[in-house]
């Protein structure tokens, strides 16, 4: 293909981007006939309208769009509000001391008023939000190894948090029961026995003896 077939090419499919963007809305009938220059070409337009319109403008332009973006797309859209939404929420909080109105939240992100709102009453259920509470679970392991680190050097905050997190002590009983019975202690559903605690060191009992007891000097 020489340059001046490429570039007749080009402008063609400018041409044709131009009039559908033009359109109220855009359907999968409108594109189905478009070359790969012509769609890169309107992705591409519309990548950088959706960068620069705010607020109703941005929904009636999402709107227009809606039949032809892919769940990807779509998917990229809800991350995005849902970031700027909370460091939006967190940065009025700081300078506000309040929950801000969602009027201050669409101002400060750039989205409307509706997308807030509706962002807000349902984000629970979107699945992306569900992805992302799996990632935090992803590292409670590495959070789980912080509380460790600080338990083994004889934080017994962090030594009660620990056995709470590994379930050896139930915080969600009010009174825990500590029975003797042959040797062993039971501690609700956990069984120390007296080879277990043998094997600890004196540290370890006495950290394991503080949390029982409740002291918390050293």
């Amino acid at each position: 293909m020489d340059a001046e077939t490429a570039l007749t090419d080009l402008t063609t499919a400018d041409k044709k981007v131009n009039r559908l963007l033009a359109q109220r809305k855009i359907t999968l009938k409108d594109i189905e006939d478009l070359t790969g220059t012509e769609r890169e070409q309107l992705e591409a337009a519309a990548t950088e309208m959706l960068q620069h319109v705010k607020g109703t403008e941005r929904d009636n332009f999402l709107e227009k769009i809606e039949q032809i973006v892919p769940e990807s797309t779509n998917d990229q859209i809800w991350e995005h509000n849902h970031f700027v939404i909370g460091n939006a929420i967190t940065n009025l909080i700081r300078k506000y001391g309040c929950m801000p109105p969602k009027s201050l939240i669409a101002e400060e992100t750039g989205l409307s008023r509706q997308t807030v709102t509706k962002h807000i009453a349902g984000y629970k259920t979107h699945p992306e939000f569900r992805k992302e509470i799996e990632q935090f679970k992803f590292m409670a392991t590495k959070i789980l190894s912080s509380v460790f680190k600080l338990a083994s050097n004889g934080d017994v905050k962090a030594s009660r948090l620990y056995f709470e997190m590994v379930g050896a002590i139930n915080k969600q009983q009010p009174n825990t029961v500590v029975n003797e019975q042959n040797n062993n202690i039971q501690i609700n559903n956990t069984l120390f026995s007296q080879e277990n605690l043998k094997q600890l060191s004196a540290e370890q009992l006495k950290q394991i003896e503080y949390i029982i007891t409740g002291n918390r000097s050293k």
